[in-house]
């Protein structure tokens, strides 16, 4: 396993509010269903790349009879896709530290990619950081 240093510069300003990361969580209705594992490691790089973070370990489960779990670890975090073709729907998470990475680049690549027909999403800022 590659070793990663963690440094704190990632911390984001908001409103002069510091936050560790956004986190963007959507659901995909009705869209592209991706059932081959490759296929589906090179999306979520793509995705991180997209995203301006650093790809580091790509993890891929596919299920029986049918369904995907895709995570790229990336140093920022992570972008992780979720998939029930039986119901028409895929989970995506993407959650990306720092001033330097844009989660909604990743959002739109993946957009773009599975083409759904119906988005529900939402952002949120992670870790609200306090002075004690």
């Amino acid at each position: 396993m590659k070793k990663t240093k963690r440094v704190s510069k990632w911390v984001e300003q908001l409103n002069q509010k510091k936050f560790v990361g956004n986190h963007l969580i959507a659901d995909f209705w009705y869209g592209k269903i991706i059932e081959n594992p490759k296929e589906i490691k090179k999306i979520l790089i793509e995705a991180a790349k997209a995203s301006n973070s650093t790809p580091l370990e790509v993890v891929i489960h596919k299920f029986t009879p049918e369904g995907i779990t895709g995570v790229v670890l990336v140093s920022e975090s992570h972008i992780a896709i979720h998939t029930w073709p039986e119901l028409n729907y895929m989970a995506v998470d993407i959650f990306t530290c720092g001033s330097h990475t844009f989660p909604k680049k990743a959002f739109q690549y993946l957009k773009s990619v599975f083409q759904p027909k119906k988005v529900n999403w939402r952002e949120i800022k992670r870790g609200k950081v306090v002075k004690k």
